[in-house]
């Protein structure tokens, strides 16, 4: 469980013996990752989710996110189903989805190796993820949810600890940014991931 704040999200692995179609034959295995958000963890109820535009996008992110630091040709025809589960959001929910992600898609796979089942590790990189923006006129980081309800500028941004990005979403609301702009919030997302990097590598260490 990754717990940011008051967002608190379970992320566990599953492994199933298959492939999707495109994949059958090519020797190659396949990440995915399925989100959703329980009916009591906002302030009011959320209906439960019935695979609305939201929850694929999302759902897609996390996806996209680990299968960028994984090869997929170590892991077999193999699929890994991330499931990431928001007990309570407060803001960021999909960043701390890609965060906790990572460490139970690395806990998995080195399961899977002490077992003999994966000849080697098949993650190449770590990836993090955290939302920046500007509120009232402030930068802030890892923004709630009154915080992300207000911003003018809001970003998300996944990185990998080679500092390369894997996905950028920034919007305005009311009015444009700059270029400065978004340079000075890209450095304060790449400086707190930095740190996220830190942590997952001690939750990480006692494996070891």
């Amino acid at each position: 469980m990754i717990e940011l704040g008051q967002t608190r999200v379970l992320c566990s692995v599953s492994m199933d013996e298959r492939v999707p179609a495109f994949l059958r034959g090519c020797g190659q295995g396949w990440i995915t990752a399925e989100y959703a958000m329980l009916p009591r963890s906002t302030l009011t109820r959320t209906p439960r989710d019935k695979g609305e535009g939201r929850t694929q996008e999302i759902q897609r992110l996390i996806g996209r996110s680990l299968r960028a630091v994984t090869n997929p040709a170590v892991l077999g025809e193999r699929t890994f189903v991330v499931d990431c589960d928001v007990l309570q959001a407060d803001g960021g929910t999909r960043t701390a989805a890609i965060t906790g992600g990572y460490v139970a898609l690395y806990h998995a796979f080195h399961n899977l190796r002490k077992q003999g089942i994966l000849p080697v590790m098949p993650l190449t990189n770590m990836i993090a993820a955290t939302s920046v923006g500007i509120v009232r006129g402030d930068m802030l980081l890892d923004l709630c949810y009154e915080e992300d309800y207000r911003a003018e500028v809001d970003f998300n941004v996944v990185m990998t600890d080679k500092k390369e990005f894997v996905e950028i979403q920034g919007t305005a609301e009311g009015k444009t940014f700059s270029k400065e702009t978004a340079d000075a919030l890209l450095a304060l997302a790449q400086e707190a991931i930095d740190k996220l990097f830190r942590i997952q590598r001690e939750t990480l260490r006692a494996l070891s």
